[in-house]
């Protein structure tokens, strides 16, 4: 069975920084990706970002330049730094593993950004 493990959520002010993380555990073979996706209510689920077994990344634009993902894919682990968040950062963030069609998930951990 796979399980995602996510932490790292809470509370912030506009302007500082969370650092997510998410380890996964069980039978996970191909890797094709791991990342980030969120949630706001109200909204659909919307990428974050996600990082490729072969070390390529890949941001919303609304993210570039303010979040960074990394990680060891061989390890079933990613990060996602957020700094200078922004109320609209505000969100459930979901850990995804990509594993070439077939997709896992986290349960998700909530970011809130007070203004």
């Amino acid at each position: 069975q796979v399980q995602l493990v996510e932490s790292g959520g809470g509370l912030v002010q506009a302007g500082g920084s969370l650092r997510l993380s998410c380890a996964a555990s069980g039978r996970i073979v191909n890797i094709n990706a791991m990342g980030w996706y969120r949630q706001a209510p109200g909204n659909q689920r919307e990428l974050v970002a996600y990082i490729t077994s072969g070390g390529r990344t890949v941001y919303a634009d609304s993210v570039k330049g303010r979040f960074t993902i990394s990680g060891d894919l061989a390890k079933k682990t990613v990060y996602l730094q957020m700094n200078r968040l922004k109320p609209e950062d505000a969100a459930v963030y979901y850990c995804n593993v990509d594993r070439y069609g077939y997709e896992d998930w986290g349960q998700g951990t909530q970011v809130t950004v007070s203004s």
